[in-house]
């Protein structure tokens, strides 16, 4: 199934940004460092769950210098109710101490530097220079790729080279914003096991709705 066209693609972020005038990062956070370890703690987490954690988390451990003279033990602990809190644990405080060694307590705004960093892939150090420093940056998240996919902005199962596809056709000022559309798209609306196609603001244009909306035409 063909890729949409720029055009195309353009119009239909631009629905999604109308459709959800609150898109923007779901994570709660003050500080680019508060935000790399809330994105860290959100890998295979819901949003909700680690904004119920960080306050707390925030508060005993006030920056990087903080975690960085915990034991990955005790902050394991303290975010036990997040899955894999305990390789998360180590790679947070692993990460505070180069943090802190390294750059001086903060964080790099460089995507490369970030992903130099325990724990810290692509889509993570994604979320961080765009939503903290206002780099534009899209990543992609499991709802991303499907919903991509789905509609037709991209055409591939490697994160990467949806990541790719989608900038390839937006302006870069369109990048985080259509992240964030996406992903409360992808929760509301394009929902992993039954899209709900018929409330889509953009099921005109999306590949799937088309098609399913044929294959309804054929069985009559």
């Amino acid at each position: 199934m063909a890729e949409l066209d720029r055009e195309a693609s353009v119009r239909v972020v631009e629905r999604l940004l109308e459709a959800y005038p609150d898109a923007r990062c779901q994570l709660h956070f003050t500080t680019p460092f508060e935000l790399l370890v809330a994105t860290m703690l959100s890998a295979q987490c819901t949003d909700e769950r680690v904004n119920m954690v960080t306050p707390r988390l925030f508060a005993k451990y006030r920056g990087p210098e903080a975690f960085a003279k915990a034991s990955p033990d005790e902050v394991a602990e303290d975010i036990r109710e997040v899955g894999l809190f305990r390789s998360k644990s180590k790679h947070i405080v692993e990460t505070a101490r180069i943090l802190v060694d390294a750059y001086g307590g903060e964080v790099p705004k460089s995507r490369e530097r970030l992903m130099e960093l325990p724990g810290v892939g692509r889509k993570t150090a994604n979320v961080v220079v765009s939503n903290a420093y206002g780099v534009p940056a899209f990543a992609v998240d499991t709802h991303v790729q499907r919903v991509t996919n789905r509609i037709g902005l991209a055409h591939s199962s490697d994160p990467l080279k949806t990541e790719q596809q989608v900038c390839a056709k937006l302006p870069p000022e369109l990048w985080t914003k259509a992240h964030h559309a996406l992903i409360l798209h992808g929760r509301r609306v394009c929902t992993a096991r039954k899209p709900k196609c018929h409330i889509c603001p953009v099921a005109d244009l999306c590949q799937y709705a088309q098609n399913q909306a044929r294959v309804r035409a054929e069985q009559g």
